[in-house]
């Protein structure tokens, strides 16, 4: 009977503990759903003329802006691949506005064979969605600068680089005047929202383990004929 008891009181525990991480998660998935709603709703926004001052990374995140300044002739290519298109780079370029503030600009795709080939510079007006991409980690191969490869935005670095703030203004569209790109907008359709395939993970050890729960106990009942 101890046995029995010692295997319920361990049973429950890990039961609760599993359907309690089951649970969390799909808590997790409606927060997220809540969060990914929120930069839809932003990132798709009219945009404002002008760029904020100061600029904050929680409230002016994917915010939709109409800038008009220059386009610097420098270029940072950051290697990509885009879904039936194959390998390329995103082209970063510096874009002085008017009121003398200088801002990275994420000027779109272009395919490998491209990337020498001549694009816009000068004055435009741009559209697009301030961001601050964080796609660096601890096993990003620094930059080949001699080659101009980068493997990640890296704001930073490339403000540092190119001597801007350091903000990005991902375009939406090309200016008017600029063929040669191809726009790679922000969208939550890159923010992995994997919690129900965790919760399910959860929920099928919780019924794993009930199930191995129910079989030990019956094995630990007593044979009547013995």
């Amino acid at each position: 009977m101890r046995r029995v008891i010692f295997l319920l009181i361990i049973s429950g525990a890990g039961l609760a503990v599993l359907i309690g991480l089951g649970t969390w998660q799909l808590q997790r998935k409606a927060w997220k759903e809540g969060i990914l709603d929120t930069i839809e709703e932003r990132v798709a926004g009219d945009a404002a003329a002008g760029l904020p001052a100061p600029l904050d990374p929680e409230t002016d995140k994917y915010r939709p802006v109409r800038l008009q300044g220059v386009i610097g002739p420098q270029e940072l290519h950051v290697l990509t691949s885009i879904k039936d298109v194959g390998p390329g780079y995103r082209v970063i370029s510096p874009f002085g506005l008017e009121d003398g503030r200088r801002v990275l600009i994420d000027r779109g795709f272009v395919p490998v064979k491209d990337k020498q080939a001549a694009r816009l510079t000068g004055p435009a007006v741009i559209e697009g969605n301030i961001h601050w991409p964080q796609e660096t980690d601890s096993y990003t191969p620094a930059p080949d600068l001699a080659g101009n490869i980068w493997y990640a935005r890296d704001a930073d670095r490339m403000a540092d680089h190119l001597d801007t703030e350091a903000v990005m203004v991902v375009l939406r569209a090309n200016p008017e005047g600029e063929a040669a790109l191809r726009p790679v907008p922000v969208s939550a359709s890159g923010i992995p929202n994997d919690h129900l395939q965790y919760a399910i993970t959860w929920f099928s050890l919780a019924f794993i383990w009930a199930a191995m729960t129910i079989y030990f106990l019956r094995r630990s009942r007593p044979n009547p004929k013995s």
